[in-house]
């Protein structure tokens, strides 16, 4: 750890109550894919003022950061993270009023989806079951089964670190897309919170919907063993996992990582993989898929460290 996160360290534990500061912290057992190493120091504030307090603090301090959901579309390298991780899974409040929600960054998409539901709102029936936060969903543009965060979304709430300004953009002005978002273009941009508009619905068929969508992962997807959900994006006028079956590659491994045999998208670990294994098997994958087929197919999971 360097001096520099030494003091931005002591001054978060100084400075900001609501916020928990790890030295040496375990990042990559912390991820969905199980695999990789260690951040230098991690950040967990307790709300969103405290996240807000905590960023423009990292301001003061010149090192390497990374603001992270519940880790799962990423790969920690084997070497670890030499800066400061700050980890927004505490950052969980929902408020609903009417047909609009909003969402702290930290929210689990699952959980919202469960409290919108009570509330008898559709609109978020595709995330029922998407293992990861309101963060991550807003800056990906998650989606599945037909839908996408894109569609609901009203406003993103982000911090620019550039100014310290918490700043609220219109989901217009975003620049989503297919997986892609205005804050995968400006890094300096943090999520804060999320302002969506759903419609009023039918409690039961909502309920229906999302434990349909539970059922078809649960059936087609290897939850049982660690991954960061769909590797690969789609590839335009091609089924990737298709293309990969097809290709012969389900069921190869390089270590321990291993392209599933239940769904070929799926990259999952089988007990002890190395993000080395896995960036290997993810290049194999892209090379034999440019090679038979003359398409560039691009990663959804990004690499940390």
């Amino acid at each position: 750890m360097t001096d520099l996160i030494r003091e931005f360290a002591a001054a978060c534990r100084r400075e900001i109550a609501s916020a928990e500061v790890i030295e040496d912290y375990p990042l990559g057992e912390k991820t969905t894919m199980k695999a990789g190493g260690n951040a230098a120091l991690c950040v967990l504030p307790k709300n969103r003022d405290a996240l807000v307090s905590v960023l423009r603090l990292l301001r003061r301090f010149p090192v390497r950061r990374a603001v992270l959901g519940h880790g799962s579309n990423l790969v920690v390298s084997d070497s670890g993270f030499s800066g400061v991780v700050v980890r927004t899974e505490e950052v969980r409040e929902i408020r609903i009023s009417g047909t609009e929600v909003k969402a702290d960054a930290g929210v689990m998409l699952s959980a919202l989806a469960g409290a919108v539901c009570e509330a008898g709102l559709s609109g978020l029936e595709f995330a029922s079951g998407i293992p990861g936060t309101v963060g991550g969903a807003c800056y990906m543009n998650a989606g599945a089964y037909g839908g996408e965060t894109a569609a609901v979304l009203e406003s993103v709430a982000c911090l620019d670190m550039r100014d310290g300004t918490v700043r609220e953009l219109p989901a217009s002005e975003c620049r989503y897309a297919y997986r892609h978002s205005l804050f995968m273009e400006e890094k300096d941009l943090v999520i804060l919170s999320c302002t969506l508009r759903l419609v009023c619905g039918d409690r039961e068929e909502i309920s229906a919907a999302m434990k349909k969508n539970r059922e078809a992962r649960k059936e087609k997807q290897p939850l049982e063993y660690p991954s960061a959900g769909s590797f690969f994006k789609r590839c335009e006028g091609h089924f990737t996992a298709q293309m990969i079956d097809e290709a012969g590659l389900k069921g190869f491994s390089v270590g321990d990582a291993q392209i599933s045999e239940k769904h070929a998208g799926f990259l999952i670990n089988r007990g002890r993989a190395s993000a080395h294994d896995i960036y290997e098997l993810s290049e194999i994958v892209r090379l034999t898929l440019k090679k038979r087929y003359g398409v560039e197919i691009h990663r959804e999971v990004e690499f940390l460290g």
